[in-house]
Parts: C-alpha cells; sequence; structure tokens
C-alpha cells in the first residue's frame, strides 16, 4: 500500500473546492441565470409577438378589403357608364321617333283641310303621304349588362392571402465559450447582378423604401409618392397635403407611410388612405427619416436659418433624444446642408450621409461618435466624394450613393471600405433601400428608375 499524507491530500481538495466555487460563481451559474432570464423574456414577450402577428393578418385583411372596395366602385363606375350610353340610345331613338310623329300630325292637319275645303286647286296638287309613313322605323332594343360572378375558392383565396409559417423549435449545444462565430454569415457577390428595373417616370427620383416581399414607395422632385409592384406595376398614388414635394419617405411597423414635408416643418403619417399629422415642428425643418427596429422614428433637422443641423428620435411624436455635439461640444453634422440621409445599423449605431460634410458620420445609439468614412482612394473615381442616400444590411454592412462618381461605397460595421458596386450601369444613383433578403433597391436620379440589384451570395 502506498501512504499519502492527509493533510497534503486535505489541501489538494481545498484548492480544488476554492477552484469549483469560482468556476460555479463566475461562470456556470451567471450563464443558467441568463438563459433562465431569456426564457422569461420570450414568455414575457409571448402575448406581444403573437399579437403583432395577428394584427399584420388584420391589417392584410384590411387592405384586401380596400382593393376589393376598389375594384367594387370601379365596376359601378363602368356600370354607370354603360347606363349613360344605354340611355343615350334610346333617348336619340325616342326623339327620331317624335319627329315622325309631328311630322304625321302635321300631315293629318293638312288633309283635313284639304279634305274640308271646296277649293279645286289643293285637291289636284294632293299627293299621298301614306307610303313615306307605311314602313315603320326598326325596333331598338339594348340589352342591359350582365355580371358573370367566378365562383370563389376558398382555398385558393387562403393561399392568395398569405401563408403562416407552422411553429419551428430548434435546440442548439450552449458551448460555454465567450466568443460564438456568427453562423448566419451573407459574404459579397463578386460581381453584384441588376435583378429589375422598375421605371417610374419621376424626373428628380431621390426616395425609395421597401414595404414588403413585392412593394415598394418612390417619391421624386414633386408631390407624388408612389407605390410599385415587383413587377413595376403602379399599385397606388398619394398626393402631399400641402401639395409640396416630399423630402423623404419611410414605412413604420405597422407599414404605413410617413413623409417630411420639409416647407411646412411637418412629419405626416398615412393610414388607411387618410394623411395626418405626426410632428409639427417650430423653427427647426425635416430632412429625412429612418425607422428603427424598436418602432422609434429618428428624423435629421435642419434650422431655418441653414445654419445648424441635428438628429432627434422620436416615440410616436415625443421626442426622446436630440444628438447635435460631440464630447468636445462641436457639432457633428454640417450646418450648410439640409440633405442628410439617415439609417440604423443592426448594432443600433446610427449612420447619416452628410453630403454637405462628404462624410458619412457614425454615433451609436447614445449620440458618441463612433467613426466617420470620407471616401476611399481611387483613380477612376474622379469626383469629390459626397453621400447620399444610405442604407444598412442584414450584416451591419452600411451602403452609401456617391451620386456624381456613380456608384455605391459599402462599407463594415467600423467605416472600413469593402468594396464599390460601379457596375449595372448605375446613373446618379441617389435613394436606397435593402430588402430583407439583402437586395439593394437603387434610385437613379435623373432617369427616373429603381434598379432591384443583388450584391450577396
Amino acid at each position: 500500500h502506498s501512504f499519502v499524507e492527509v493533510t497534503e491530500v486535505y489541501k489538494t481538495k481545498k484548492d480544488i473546492i476554492e477552484k469549483d466555487t469560482k468556476e460555479f460563481e463566475n461562470s456556470i451559474s451567471p450563464k443558467y441565470e441568463k438563459i433562465v432570464l431569456d426564457l422569461e423574456n420570450q414568455l414575457v414577450n409571448l402575448d406581444g409577438g403573437y399579437e403583432k402577428l395577428t394584427t399584420t393578418i388584420s391589417k392584410q385583411g384590411e387592405q384586401w378589403h380596400k382593393e376589393i372596395d376598389i375594384v367594387i366602385n370601379k365596376m359601378k363606375t363602368e356600370i354607370s357608364e354603360i347606363k349613360d350610353k344605354h340611355r343615350d340610345i334610346l333617348q336619340k331613338h325616342l326623339e327620331e321617333i317624335k319627329q315622325i310623329q309631328s311630322l304625321i300630325k302635321q300631315t293629318l292637319l293638312a288633309i283635313k283641310e284639304i279634305k274640308n275645303s271646296t277649293e279645286l286647286a289643293p285637291t289636284i296638287k294632293y299627293s299621298s303621304k301614306i307610303r313615306d309613313f307605311s314602313k315603320l322605323p326598326p325596333k331598338v332594343k339594348v340589352s342591359l349588362p350582365t355580371f358573370i360572378q367566378k365562383p370563389i375558392e376558398r382555398e385558393k383565396l387562403y393561399s392568395l392571402f398569405g401563408q403562416i409559417t407552422p411553429l419551428s423549435t430548434a435546440s442548439k449545444e450552449n458551448v460555454l465559450s465567450p466568443n460564438q462565430p456568427n453562423a448566419s454569415v451573407r459574404e459579397l457577390l463578386d460581381e453584384p447582378e441588376l435583378v429589375a428595373t422598375i421605371q417610374t417616370g419621376d424626373n428628380g427620383l431621390r426616395c425609395v423604401t421597401y414595404i414588403n416581399d413585392d412593394k415598394i414607395w418612390t417619391s421624386g422632385w414633386n408631390n407624388e409618392i408612389k407605390c410599385f409592384n415587383a413587377y413595376g406595376y403602379l399599385q397606388q398614388t398619394i398626393v402631399t397635403k400641402s401639395g409640396e414635394m416630399p423630402y423623404d419617405i419611410a414605412v413604420d411597423v405597422g407599414r404605413d407611410l410617413l413623409y417630411s414635408d420639409w416647407r411646412v416643418g411637418t412629419v405626416y403619417k398615412v393610414k388607411n388612405g387618410q394623411t395626418e399629422e405626426l410632428i409639427r415642428l417650430q423653427g427647426w425643418r425635416p430632412s429625412n427619416l429612418c425607422v428603427t427596429c424598436t418602432g422609434d422614428l429618428l428624423v435629421t433637422l435642419f434650422s431655418v436659418d441653414y445654419t445648424q443641423s441635428k438628429v432627434v428620435r422620436y416615440s410616436g411624436s415625443t421626442e426622446k433624444r436630440t444628438i447635435q455635439f460631440d464630447d468636445k461640444g462641436k457639432p457633428l453634422y454640417s450646418g450648410n446642408s439640409y440633405n442628410k440621409y439617415i439609417t440604423e445599423n443592426r448594432n443600433h449605431d446610427i449612420c447619416v450621409a452628410d453630403c454637405g460634410a462628404g462624410a458619412v458620420v457614425v454615433v451609436n445609439q447614445d449620440g458618441k461618435l463612433r467613426w466617420r468614412y470620407t471616401g476611399h482612394p481611387s483613380t477612376t473615381k474622379t469626383k469629390p466624394f459626397q453621400p447620399w442616400g444610405i442604407t444598412a444590411d442584414s450584416q451591419s454592412r452600411i451602403l452609401t450613393a456617391d451620386r456624381d462618381n456613380h456608384c455605391i461605397h459599402i462599407l463594415d460595421q467600423n467605416g472600413q471600405f469593402l468594396r464599390y458596386i460601379d457596375n449595372c450601369d448605375l446613373n446618379n444613383p441617389f435613394g436606397l433601400s435593402v430588402d430583407n433578403n439583402d437586395n439593394l433597391f437603387v434610385c437613379e436620379y435623373n432617369k427616373g428608375n429603381v434598379k432591384k440589384i443583388r450584391y450577396v451570395k
């Protein structure tokens, strides 16, 4: 038998116990607490998530009802027009018959006068009109139009309305490691591809915003905001309340349209076809808009004397935070330009394309300056960098439009240049938006086209 000193065993075990205690307290227990907290949060948010789902379905139903009402009203208008034509045909024929009746009465009166007269000449000159009036005019019969009903196929209707994905339950191994790789990285294509071109008919096309898988809103240098489907067909046109040009457009979490009217200092919301005032400003004018993932609204503002700019976060119409100066009290944004398109990154950074400063300015959600991007050295891009439209994708990459150089700059979340999109025959790119699959929509300012571009794998 081998003998071991009890005090050594005791000391060794004590060290192990001390180490295990620290491991449980500092690593294992906090991770389990985090898992419990995450599950509790999921349970707390369960009702809200499903309520949002049913609200989305209800909104789709409202939209369907609205479209059905439009179809019904259009058909009623067609019927009214057909009825007017029907009436005109009958009325014209009636007037012709009445004219013949009048001639018959006149002829009959003349015959009676000759009949009762003893004068020789009228009787000798008399010529019978019976043959002229014996041939009756054709009988006009106009048939009423008919409405041919199409049977309602419930299953087909259900599939057209939408689809509810089945409940998906997945579990993955929890590894006690501080760094876990991102499993859903979408890499850039070697060569971006042009998917589609939508012709809006607007010169000075400035803004595009994604609604859902088959619709976008656009606006240009006029008082109209247009909705197009994926095939380029115009679905709806909204005229601004003031008759002025909308400076920017956005879609909120309920898919209602928002637009800024800088001339009257107001941000409007269009809900169920009605335009309502959301934000009215004094001393400042709204420029560009961005709806955040939490449903807040970011608005870039400029002073009425064109000397100051700032970003304001709103919850509904309530101001939550103003971002204007850096830690040293210096302005974050140029004051001499009111073109400041804005987007929110997936890490909640606020990204502003400051055209007047020739820079993309990025702050965190608390307004602390993170970085500035002032362009990338290039022998082919000879014009000064002046960013216009800006958007962010699912990988927190930032895309900004370089109008004068006819290209798009793609940056990572830390402001590092990744590449250009300078093919696809881009001409004066302006407003930008990405969809849920990271397809990029680009406004061509002069041509009035929206180009849909695939740039990720």
